[in-house]
């Protein structure tokens, strides 16, 4: 057995754990139907095909079964709102027994899903999380996702490609240990910028031929890799460059420690991304509830930031507030400066905003056309105070006063503690804004622990913004 060179795989098998003789890659359910790939047998050539069979979960019925020489499968003519469960075998070589549920779902495709019951990945977690979209150079739209569980080791990223603009999704490659991953374009190449795991490692690395391949990553900042101790935390946060710099958002703290301090990265433009030496870290800024405009009450205080450079042109974090049980309970963002002079000074407070989806990751993107700062958040108000099932595209003029300008899915009828369209990764294109969303939907185990990762598309956004 060789040892490991690379940070990505085709699928990555732990050791003694049961990935199954045929590696399912990708499930993708919908109403009265389920769609699954897997990977070929390439080492078993007397494989004439493949035997997919499938019933209803904890049915005492025989499979049902239909042979094929492909390596995906569309069961169609299911019961709706239903288990199921399914796999495929070969020459006596056979994959994991999957689990789905049929179903709609809001969006316009399913890169993948995640049963929650599902023990595919149970190395890592159940959920999917941890959203990341982005347009290839060469054309082609890459998302990537990490599967996680709190208390579980949370560490296993996936990539899926679309060749034709999100209409429908491939399978790529795996990066092991990747949590928190954030796709971006750099001088043509691809990089993820990740987590190790939870409060882990905070990791880089490049892949010149579309995600299916990476060298091994560069670790930027040791963490503690615990999630009881505080150590790096990060979101799949874009990237900005301003005034000759890289620009990256972190916290270093948890949850369970109480809180997150506030940190930036950054790298110079004519630097190599991959050598640590080259970066320049912020030293971390405790929360201080004395801030002035500061909700009253026991705040664990901001994480998540989104950098943004307002219109006096200079850089600073607009960050996730936790604000449930103080007074008010919601509707800020924290405004931290950042001193882009000098990459080694710390994050300064600047403000409070009204900001309509502070209790949920976001990104903040300016559209040059409309003047018009964007954000798709988990929207909150009186009548929806809190929960993530109600996804509305928002606008501001000047990054600091925020209107909404059209529900994109209203499921605010729905328990919000079943449903969540949440950390959308998004990105505007033409007349259209293109995004992935973390759903938890039709049987997740909970809002938070979302089972879906979907694609869509805004078209023609721009007439919503008058």
């Amino acid at each position: 057995m060789r040892g490991v060179t690379s940070w990505s795989f085709r699928p990555y098998r732990p050791l003694m754990f049961d990935t199954g003789g045929i590696y399912i890659c990708r499930v993708y359910p919908g109403p009265g139907k389920i769609g699954f790939d897997w990977l070929p047998l390439s080492d078993k050539p007397d494989c004439a095909g493949y035997t997919v069979r499938w019933r209803r979960r904890g049915s005492d019925e025989p499979f049902e079964t239909l042979m094929t020489k492909e390596t995906s499968a569309l069961l169609t003519g299911l019961g709706d709102d239903t288990d199921y469960e399914f796999g495929v075998s070969c020459g006596g070589i056979s994959s994991r027994l999957r689990l789905a549920r049929t179903g709609f779902v809001p969006g316009d495709s399913v890169v993948n899903y995640l049963h929650p019951d599902d023990r595919a990945y149970s190395f890592s977690g159940h959920c999917l999380c941890s959203p990341s979209l982005v347009r290839h150079p060469d054309g082609y739209l890459l998302a990537s996702m990490d599967v996680f569980q709190g208390g579980e080791p949370q560490d296993l990223s996936l990539i899926f490609r679309s060749d034709d603009d999100g209409r429908t999704w491939k399978y790529v490659s795996e990066l092991f240990p990747c949590f928190w991953g954030h796709m971006f374009i750099w001088k043509g190449a691809l990089y993820m910028l990740a987590n190790s795991t939870e409060y882990g490692d905070l990791l880089i690395g490049r892949s010149d031929d579309g995600g299916r391949t990476f060298g091994m990553p560069t670790v930027l900042l040791r963490g503690t890799s615990g999630f009881k101790h505080k150590g790096v935390h990060k979101n799949p946060q874009k990237i900005v460059e301003f005034g000759g710099r890289l620009w990256i958002t972190l916290e270093w703290g948890s949850w369970s420690s109480g809180g997150h301090a506030a940190m930036v990265g950054s790298v110079g433009v004519g630097d190599d991304l991959l050598d640590a030496a080259s970066w320049r870290f912020t030293p971390p800024v405790p929360y201080d509830p004395s801030w002035p405009g500061a909700a009253k009450g026991d705040s664990p205080g901001c994480i998540e930031g989104a950098l943004t450079v307002f219109p006096d042109g200079k850089l600073y974090n607009v960050m996730r507030y936790q604000m449930g049980g103080c007074v008010p309970s919601y509707g800020l963002a924290c405004v931290m400066a950042v001193n882009t002079d000098d990459p080694d000074a710390p994050l300064t407070f600047s403000k409070f905003i009204g900001f309509p989806g502070n209790h949920s990751k976001f990104q903040i993107v300016y559209d040059d056309v409309s003047g018009r700062y964007l954000s798709l958040v988990s929207y909150l108000d009186e009548k929806h105070p809190s929960g993530r099932n109600l996804l509305s595209l928002i606008m501001s003029a000047d990054a600091e006063n925020w209107e909404k300008a059209i529900d994109v899915f209203d499921y605010s009828d729905l328990p919000e503690s079943d449903v969540g369209f949440q950390y959308i990764s998004f990105f505007i294109e033409g007349d259209d804004i293109l995004f992935l969303s973390r759903t938890a939907f039709n049987g997740a185990a909970n809002f938070h622990d979302a089972n879906y990762s979907v694609f869509s598309r805004i078209k023609g956004f721009r007439k919503y913004l008058s």
